[in-house]
């Protein structure tokens, strides 16, 4: 039999011909030792040129792309390709990985460049949005991320001048971006008029924002900035590839062959053209090359180092700049597929693809000759004499050549499809050819290759061939697997097998055959092996295949499936690999990599004096070291390891998607959730005990705590045991199994993991028993193994996802340190290294690993041992290198490093636990002793052996066997403590007595439950075939046990207690003697499960016997005979219920059947519904029937209610589902969806549930978990308040507390962004720019005017009124006021700043800082859209830091996406940009107590909860919020940890533990009809207080999250807000109400909420609405729905509005003063407002009633006119606000209104499509004298001309039309309309104006203009809420302008005030006004 091991001799990767040049740049550098760093295929190389010796980087596992130099030149990080690539960053001198980075890119990495520290490391993914990544590399950490462009992105660098800046280049685009917090800000580059957009290549950064690139044409653009400055036309013939910076200048390299070296100022120095070298074997590059390529320059010093696309590297001495040496050569691009050895020599040929043969030294490593072939060689071979090479082309001809010269021999043409195959046979005479037609041809050699003969019985193309040692015969594979054999010369095949069996060949190279069988795996059908090549002398075998991999088997290999060694390097597929003539060497060639291979071959006797030689490093998936596991004949596997490897922890259905489902069964059901449901019991339980500890599947779970007690876990439970009271307490912070527990160092805290989706571990505390950190997010299904640190501040933890993945976490921080998958068999044990914290190891199924932590991943190497066992346990010894591991086989393997020194043989069967000690060890087996050893494993210096007859007598139950299989072990207070797999803990005193602590049952469902009648007893029995009693009361131990022949699932005791009646899994059951446990009798009637036992009550009669076979049968108890049978239930019966009489049966069934049928004979009763409730029944564990309705939850389909008890008073239904939950109802349970208390301790489902005889306790059992608990009854009005008491139910009620308008509006509000929006007017037609201009008459007549004309010269287009001699254009404009606050929808957003001397508010995009003394405002405008949100940083080390949250489009970290920005208030410096996940936008931020952690809300569906550390822009956490809009979230102020959140229908409290958020919701059952309602506010008092202000106008004030008090009508309408002073604990709250005596909207509380003051607003409004409070010294700040921001004396009650603004719009109306700095506006909301510039202030406003949609002043300023939207205008006199007259003539909205500039006409402009004239002259009746017909559309805005007989109408079908006034009557010539000069100019249409439409507005307009009363300028505004200044006037299209930022969407008006010296601008969606100071150009 052949050995099926791995062949003990392996290769050594030893040389590297090539250099990848193709598809990438920048990829070759010196490194500080100056050696040469590059890559090619899978492989980091670097290359010490002067001792021709290369070093490999084996990290990756595909195809590296991207590579980037350290700043100080020995570290290199590269990226590869791949599903999930990643970066690593290794040692360039060690090749060792220092760091990998993962888990970010998809696709590949196309870019890596380091920072100038060096700290910073930046990658760009192949992705479709080609993702920019910022690392900080070091702890494998992503510190920003963003979608960099939607083309391919070519390069990056950090600016090296400038910090936090970096520059990006690709197709058509250059890109400047900033890094702030966690935001990379892009701003793309302006090409301009300088040149042209076009593909950027390349690119490098110099001093004062200056930015060299190179370009696709050859060019080298400037950039300044983001402006392109100049450009250095013809750098190079065509693109620039690679642009290299050093200290003395730049390198650049092109693909026009050519380098050149430039001066730091970019003045060209020389230049290097590679096209002349006549060095090397160069292609001779006829018309079919593409000429040298450069794709990578490096300059340093003195020397250049330049990589070309055909894979070569030159070196140039600067000095001997045109002898250019070259350092490597390999192919170029094209599939390399050739290969050969030479016979005699160490030489191998290759020919490839490019068409070039090339012969390479395999001892000087260097290529020795070269020759250009015609066409693509697919295939090679040498004569044997060594003289003639042959060659295969894809043509389907064949050329041979004499190997000395290169010269051609002959060449011949006989078919046409490729040649993929040839061989000369061993004794010279013939060579055969194998072509892809099928057909072998065999030609002669010494006949100058005349062919002799073909083999044409493939059907396939020929894939390998070899020829017999005696040259007569040839085998060959084809491409449809078949291996065929033929006789030589002739070509006939030979079928007869008895010919062939003496047959020797001369080589093995076919894939196919017996001996071959094993480099197939085992059930793969699959042809990915390409290529083979057996070594006889060694018998070993080579393969290669399509994944890039290497492997080395035994050879012959018989069995599919052989074991190997694998090696990695290649990238994809392997086209080929030989041995060398002598066996030295094995040469691969990679078929997409086109790279030669050259690999040393180490025999077994040399490979065991290599073992001290460090290995290879690489990856932990493609160990070369082993193939996936060495053995096939592993010993005999343990059948209890082999049970636990075959458990699975899949659930149906996880507890985290539980919220979902219900949302969705929830809209399912909506209409019966409206009912009235039934409230929850007033009575709870509390877990008290429970029997169960979980051996069976988990190890070393078990240990003393500081103070003695003990700590384990069963089910979802953590216990810690309290040994002297023999009392439990409960960690339930899990909600599924616990598989593994690890214990602090310091033994006070303990980390748990569970299953879970995404699960979580646990680290808390085992005396508090709160929870300390929370992590989770990278094991999927499951933890099974923890480890902590000696130092207590890391954590490991293994997943039982598929690849067993390991991380690695700083658990105080919840931060994961490092992961990588671990292994693919499953990893029992998990340990840190005590002394090298970095340093750990995992054990596990067939292996023992040693890792070691680089960056983000975990590099690890297999342990070196000969054969591979099963490890079971591992501990570090008593040095940093000592490792001991237990085995399955009962050996303990002690290593040193990764070796293993010796086995020493410790148990009988497994070894499961060890644990170290000072001075030895101690171990437990399967054999169930424990050992004491000494430090070294040489003696065994004590035994204890866990029998009965050791027991003492203080034990906590019986033994079930002896010598039980010891699953845990650990040491302390003197003893030793022991867990079984049986679930017993026992305490083993080093004396020898052995005490039990705690048992449960074994492995194996519990269903059987039962209580004894009248006693605190009750009985259980399990799967594990026992049957135990159990003392309830407090000395909580198994008082007997019986073994049964098969498992149970019920059980019952008969009414007088004495007898217990057990229904076994066979269909047989017993009665048994209820103390001793005897049999009394047994009978076997049925074939299934017994799955219902119940006696009859008062005597106990009958017996009821239900079983799986759906019968149940009724037994004569003192006749123990059968006397009858319940037929008719259809399907499996699940519970039975007795009445008081004994003599009907209630029976349910598992197609939810509820039956009746009456004893004892078993007839079927039908009783009514309603009857059924009169009943008296003995018992109730059914579940179904009216009276338990309401117990079903709403996810019924997944979560089914397994068992119910109602307690003996009949007042409290128990029940216990599928989904591991111990619910409480009300009995009885009517309606749908009954509410309930619901408490979390088993794991799956809960199979049983028992109220005791007396009510006081419930017992519970689990399936799955064994757990039998006790619960201990707290009935109504006894119950202090415990937290962690019970959940709440599913559904709240629909009623809310009420409805408000203002929050149904913020509610039901849709953000969305800038760029999104839609034009705000109803327009139709096409656009102006995109309109065909219409040929003037004398263009249509052909007429050609003269240059000089006798006409009158034009007029001008407009009058220029008012400004000075001297005509200035204007520059810029510059934000001066704003009038306006955002108080409709927002809130809590006004704060005092600087002891109150500044306040901040926000509008639109703008946060203000409004001065009180001043009245002077200053900006921040770096928010790219609305900001909905506003807080101050209260610490005092962050003095005027203030956080605004915005709109975002989706959350997809681009420049859209929302963000926080956190700035100074004082300086405006932005301090940090927080890009997130919040889609929709931000509407809450809240800073912590220390100031250093922010909390954000989002508006996206889930309302998204996270949290900050601001200043690194790092997310701490982040969670779903609420499935309904949270308005407000606030850190309690004393609390980094603590915060609350309210809205719709919510309140929550939240804790942040490590990385996690917990929460619990606020629990009302303490207050009698308390209902949840919506929440808007939240304040906090004392003592853990929580206030929280209703819609209904309440106030709920909370301890912990437990209801305790409501204030009742704290506002008679909805609590807006509420404010917390620090200083003395006073809470202001401001609500909606009508002002009254005693009311006020705004109200100062006490620090209890219990006394209050309240203050008027002196508004005048009807209700006063308060959106905002904040209070300072003596002073309150409040701000309202009316968007006033008004001062509140305290002692005086004073009001002082600060800040008035429209309280709705938008604001249509604008009209400035034709001669002060005033101007008037019109709103939506039915005032105007006069506003005053100057005095920065609302001077008056007028209430019109209605709302008002146009306003303009009389020329004179004396006269106001004012448009309604209902049709009516109005004229005011100014001065006395006097109406002068009033007329309705029109139905629908007034859209302009203008007087003429002589003061005569009037003229109103209407939705109607008309314009009025009226004649002011004839006084204030007002008759219309004419109207404009004949308008397309409704009139957006009119202008009449300088002498008032024309008047301009823009409409909305994007016409502009002229009219005649008074007569109405529409001129059309155009040269008429080229005279007319116009007094003013608001129109965006005509043809004057084109140039402001931009292009991207074709969803949105240009809403609004004006021209300057120059008449240079024009000043637009438009639907994405910009202001922008042009030239006036602009014809042509797109024309250049400046854009200022500050608005929300849809401007409606802009203005300039008299004599240019502002602009005023009025916005739609934010209701402001903005007034600009407009800078004019200096003369």
């Amino acid at each position: 039999m052949a050995d099926r091991t791995a062949p003990n001799c392996h290769l050594r990767l030893e040389w590297v011909y090539g250099y990848r040049g193709h598809q990438c740049r920048n990829n070759l550098y010196y490194t500080a030792a100056k050696e040469i760093v590059y890559f090619v295929a899978g492989v980091g190389v670097v290359y010490n040129t002067r001792e021709h010796k290369q070093k490999f980087y084996l990290g990756h596992n595909d195809d590296i792309i991207s590579l980037a130099l350290h700043p100080e030149r020995v570290l290199v990080a590269t990226g590869q390709v791949g599903k999930e690539p990643y970066i690593c960053v290794w040692d360039s001198y060690t090749v060792q990985t220092v760091s990998i980075l993962k888990d970010v890119h998809t696709h590949g990495i196309a870019c890596l460049a380091f920072d100038l520290e060096g700290q910073c490391l930046v990658s760009v993914g192949l992705d479709s949005k080609n993702t920019i990544c910022v690392w900080d590399w070091r702890r494998g950490k992503v510190l920003a991320a963003a979608p960099g462009h939607t083309d391919r992105i070519f390069d990056i660098s950090w600016d090296l001048y400038q910090p936090n800046k970096l520059v990006s280049c690709g197709v058509k685009h250059i890109k400047f971006w900033g890094l702030c917090g966690n935001a990379l800000t892009p701003k793309r580059g302006v090409f301009g008029k300088t040149g042209d957009l076009q593909t950027i290549l390349c690119l490098a950064c110099a001093k004062d924002e200056v930015t060299y690139s190179g370009a696709l044409n050859g060019d080298i653009y400037v950039w300044k900035g983001i402006n392109l400055m100049r450009t250095i036309q013809g750098a190079h013939g065509s693109g620039i590839f690679s642009m290299n910076a050093c200290e003395e200048g730049f390198a650049t390299g092109g693909r026009d062959g050519c380098v050149r070296l430039w001066d730091l100022n970019f003045k060209p120095i020389t230049v290097i053209d590679l096209r002349e070298t006549d060095q090397g074997y160069k292609v001779a590059r006829g018309e079919n090359s593409r000429g040298l390529s450069v794709r990578s320059v490096c300059w340093r010093g003195d020397h250049i180092l330049v990589g070309t696309q055909d894979s070569e590297i030159f070196e140039v001495v600067v000095h001997d700049r045109n002898k250019p040496f070259l350092i490597m050569q390999g192919h170029c691009e094209g599939e390399l597929w050739a290969l050969a050895v030479h016979p005699t020599k160490p030489l191998a040929m290759t020919g490839s693809d490019d068409r070039s043969v090339r012969i390479w030294s395999l001892i000087d490593h260097a290529l020795i000759a070269r020759c250009n072939m015609e066409e693509p060689i697919r295939c090679a071979a040498v004569s044997t004499d060594g003289i003639h090479i042959a060659l295969g082309m894809k043509d389907g001809s064949f050329t041979v050549l004499r190997v000395r010269d290169m010269t051609e021999v002959v060449h011949v043409k006989d078919r046409k499809e490729a040649i993929h195959e040839l061989k000369y046979s061993p004794d010279g005479a013939h060579l055969a050819v194998g072509s892809n037609e099928n057909t072998v041809d065999i030609y002669g050699v010494v006949q100058r290759y005349k062919k002799v003969g073909e083999c044409i019985s493939s059907n396939s193309f020929i894939t390998h061939m070899d020829w017999s040692t005696d040259s007569k015969y040839l085998q060959t594979n084809d491409g449809s697997g078949r291996r065929l054999f033929y006789r030589m010369p002739s070509g006939k095949e030979v079928t007869n097998k008895e010919e062939l069996k003496l047959v020797q060949w001369a080589s093995w190279t076919c894939v196919l055959g017996p001996e071959v069988n094993g480099i197939w795996p085992k059930y793969s059908d699959i042809n990915d092996i390409n290529s083979v090549d057996a070594n006889f002398n060694n018998q070993v075998l080579v393969t290669a295949d399509d994944y890039g991999l290497v492997k080395l088997m035994r050879y012959p290999c018989i069995r599919k499936g052989a074991k190997f060694k694998k090696y990695l390097g290649h990238s994809a597929h392997i086209t080929n690999v030989r041995w060398s003539h002598d066996y030295q060497w094995v040469v691969t060639i990679g078929g997409a990599d086109h790279s030669v291979f050259q690999w040393k071959f180490i025999p077994e006797r040399k490979s065991k004096e290599a073992l001290h030689i460090a290995p290879q490093e690489t990856l932990a998936d493609s160990n070369s070291e082993e193939s996936d596991s060495d053995q096939s004949d592993v010993p005999e596997m343990d059948s209890e390891i082999e049970q636990e490897t075959q458990l699975t922890y899949r659930r149906q259905v996880y507890k985290e998607d539980l919220p979902q489902l219900k949302e969705q069964c929830k809209e399912k059901h909506r209409t019966t959730a409206m009912k009235k449901r039934e409230r929850a019991p007033g009575n709870g339980i509390k877990l008290h005990f429970i029997h169960g500890y979980r051996g069976y599947d988990c190890r070393s779970n078990l240990f003393y705590t500081q103070t003695g007690e003990i700590v384990y876990h069963v089910a979802a439970v953590g216990v810690v045991y309290n040994r002297q009271q023999n009392t439990q307490r409960f960690y339930m912070g899990h909600d599924d199994d616990i598989l593994c527990l690890a214990i602090h160092p310091l033994k006070d805290y303990v980390a748990t993991g569970q299953v879970g989706r995404d699960s979580s571990v646990h680290i808390w505390d085992t005396d508090t028993l709160k929870p300390m950190s929370v992590l989770k997010g990278f094991h999927q299904l499951g933890v099974c193994a923890l480890d902590f640190s000696a130092d207590g501040k890391r954590l490991a933890s293994v997943g039982l996802d598929d690849n067993h993945t390991i991380v690695l976490w700083d658990w105080r921080k919840g931060e994961k340190l490092s992961a990588m998958r671990g292994s693919k068999d499953k990893i029992f044990v998990v340990k840190i290294n005590p002394y090298l914290p970095d340093k750990l190891i995992t054990a596990g199924v067939k292996h023992m690993k040693f890792w070691h932590k680089a960056g983000g991943g975990l590099i690890g190497r297999k342990g070196n041992m000969g054969k591979t066992e099963t490890m079971m346990c591992a501990v570090y010894g008593w040095s940093e290198e000592m490792v001991f591991s237990g085995t399955c086989g009962g050996d303990i393997c002690i290593w040193r490093d990764m070796f293993l020194m010796k086995t020493v043989k410790a148990h009988d069967g497994p070894v499961f636990s060890m644990h170290a000690l000072e001075k030895g060890f101690v171990t437990g087996g399967k054999d169930g002793i424990v050992a004491l050893w000494d430090d070294t494993f040489e003696r065994c210096l004590k035994t204890y052996a866990i029998k009965r007859a050791v027991l003492a007598p203080g034990s906590k139950g019986l033994l079930l066997e002896d010598n039980p299989s010891i699953r845990a072990i650990s040491l302390g207070h003197g003893h030793i403590l022991v867990g079984t797999k049986n679930g017993e803990i026992l305490e083993v005193d080093k004396s020898g007595p052995i005490t039990l602590l705690v048992q449960g049952h074994m492995e194996g469902e519990v269903w059987g439950l039962a209580t004894h009648p009248h006693l605190p007893l009750c009985a259980t029995v399990s799967d594990d075939k026992t049957l135990r009693i159990w003392d309830l009361s407090p000395s909580h131990c198994m008082l007997a046990v019986r073994k049964l022949r098969k498992g149970g699932r019920c059980c019952c005791f008969s009414p007088d207690g004495k007898a217990l009646a057990v229904g076994l899994n066979d269909g047989s059951f017993l009665i048994v003697n209820a103390d001793t446990l005897e049999d009394l009798v047994s009978f076997h009637h049925r074939k299934d499960i017994i799955s219902d036992i119940r006696f009859s009550p008062g005597v106990g009669k009958y017996l009821a016997v239900a079983s799986g076979d759906s019968f149940v049968d009724i037994y004569n108890v003192m006749s123990s005979k059968r006397v009858g049978v319940c037929k008719g239930c259809l399907s499996y019966i699940t519970h039975l219920d007795w009445d008081k009489r004994g003599k009907l049966l209630q029976v349910n069934t598992s197609a939810k059947e509820l039956f009746f049928f009456e004893a004892p004979r078993g007839k079927r009763q039908t009783i009514p519904a309603s009857e059924v409730e009169k009943i008296d029944w003995s018992t109730w564990t059914c579940v179904l029937g009216p009276s338990v309705e309401g117990a079903w939850p709403v996810i019924s389909e997944v979560a089914e209610v397994t068992a119910a008890c109602l307690s003996n008073d009949r007042r409290v239904l128990a029940t216990g589902d599928d989904l591991g939950y111990v619910k409480l109802f009300r009995y009885p349970v009517k309606g749908k969806y009954a509410k309930f208390k619901r408490y979390v301790a088993h794991s799956t489902h809960v199979t049983n549930v028992r109220w005791t005889h007396d009510d006081s306790l419930l017992v519970t059992v689990g399936g799955g978990d064994t757990c039998l608990m006790i619960w201990a009854h707290e009935p109504e009005g006894l119950r202090e308040f415990k937290p962690c008491d019970s959940e709440e139910s599913d559904i709240e009620s629909e009623d809310d507390g009420g409805y408000d308008s203002d929050v149904t509006r913020e509610n039901e509000i849709n953000y969305t962004i800038k760029a999104l929006s839609t034009n705000m007017r109803p327009m139709t037609g096409v656009k102006p720019h995109l309109q065909m201009k219409e040929p003037s008459i004398d263009e249509r007549q052909g007429v050609v005017r003269p240059p000089v004309s006798r006409a009158l010269p034009q007029p001008e287009k407009l009058q220029t009124n008012n400004v000075g001699k001297k005509k200035r254009p204007i520059e810029d404009l510059v934000l001066e006021l704003v009038f306006g606050y955002r108080g409709n929808d927002c809130r809590n957003n006004v704060h005092y700043l600087n002891e109150g001397a500044d306040i901040i508010y926000h509008t639109a995009s703008v946060g203000i800082v409004l001065n009180l003394t001043t009245s002077c405002q200053s900006f921040y405008v770096e928010h790219s859209d609305d900001i909905l949100c506003l807080t101050i940083n209260q610490h005092p080390k962050f003095p005027n830091v203030v956080a605004t949250g915005q709109v975002g489009d989706t959350g997809d970290m681009s420049a859209t996406s929302p963000s926080i920005h956190v700035w100074d208030a004082m300086t405006k410096q932005t301090l940090s940009v927080l890009r997130c996940f919040h889609s929709g936008g931000v509407c809450s931020v809240s800073f912590s107590a220390t100031g250093r952690l922010l909390l954000s809300v989002g508006l996206d569906p889930e309302h998204t909860v996270t949290i900050w550390k601001w200043q690194e822009g790092a997310k701490v956490a982040s969670r779903v919020g609420h499935t309904q809009r949270i308005f407000v979230a606030e850190f309690r102020p004393d609390s980094d940890t603590h915060f609350v959140s309210v809205g719709i229908k919510h309140v929550r409290f939240w804790t942040l533990a490590g990385r996690a958020l917990l929460s619990k919701k606020g629990v009302l059952s303490s207050i009698e009809d308390a209902r949840m309602q919506t929440m808007l506010s939240v304040a906090f008092g004392a003592n853990n207080l929580t206030f929280t202000g209703t819609i209904s106008g309440d106030v709920c004030v909370w301890r912990e999250h437990i209801l305790v008090r409501i204030v009742a009508k704290a506002h008679t309408g909805p609590v807006f807000t509420m404010y917390t002073t620090l200083r003395d604990g006073l809470i202001v709250t401001g609500g909606k109400e009508r002002p009254s005596k005693e009311g006020g909207a705004l109200k100062l509380w006490d620090q209890e909420l219990k006394r209050c003051r309240a203050f008027r607003l002196e508004t005048g409004q009807i209700i006063d609405c308060v959106r905002s409070v904040c209070r300072g010294k003596g002073k309150i700040l409040v701000g309202t729905r009316n968007a006033e921001i008004i001062e509140v004396g305290e002692k005086n009650a004073a009001c002082n509005i600060l800040v008035n603004g429209h309280m709705d719009g938008p604001i249509w109306g604008l009209g400035t003063h034709p001669s002060r700095d005033v101007f008037l506006s019109a709103a939506e909301d039915g005032t105007v407002r006069l506003w005053d510039i100057p005095e920065k202030k609302m001077l008056n406003k007028v209430n019109l009633g209605h709302p008002a949609h146009t306003i303009s002043y009389s020329p004179e300023g004396d006269m106001v006119a004012i448009g309604m939207k209902n049709g009516e205008f109005i004229i005011l006199l100014v001065a006395s606000l006097k109406i002068w007259g009033k007329k309705r003539d029109r139905r629908s909205s007034i859209q302009d209104i203008r007087f003429s500039p002589n003061s005569r006409f009037l003229a109103v402009g209407s939705t109607e499509c008309a314009v009025d004239f009226y004649d002011l002259t004839l006084g204030p009746q007002l008759n219309r004298i004419n109207c404009c017909r004949d308008i397309p559309s409704f009139v957006m805005q009119m202008d009449f001309s300088a002498d008032s007989s024309y008047i301009q109408i823009s409409t909305g079908a994007y016409k502009r039309l002229v009219y005649e006034v008074p007569s109405g009557r529409q001129i059309t010539e155009q040269i008429q309309i080229d005279r007319i000069t116009w007094a003013t100019w608001t129109s965006v249409l005509g043809d004057e104006v084109v140039g402001i439409w931009s292009r991207n507005a074709d969803k949105a307009d240009v809403t609004c203009a004006c021209v300057s009363h120059s008449g240079l300028n024009i000043v637009t505004g438009d639907d994405f809420g910009m202001v922008k200044l042009f030239d006036f006037p602009s014809p042509e299209k797109f024309a250049k302008h400046k854009r200022f930022l500050g608005h929300s969407a849809h401007l409606t008006n802009v203005r300039f005030t008299n004599g240019d010296r502002f602009v005023v601008s009025a916005g739609g969606d934010d209701r402001s006004l903005f007034v600009w100071r407009c800078v004019h150009a200096p003369h």
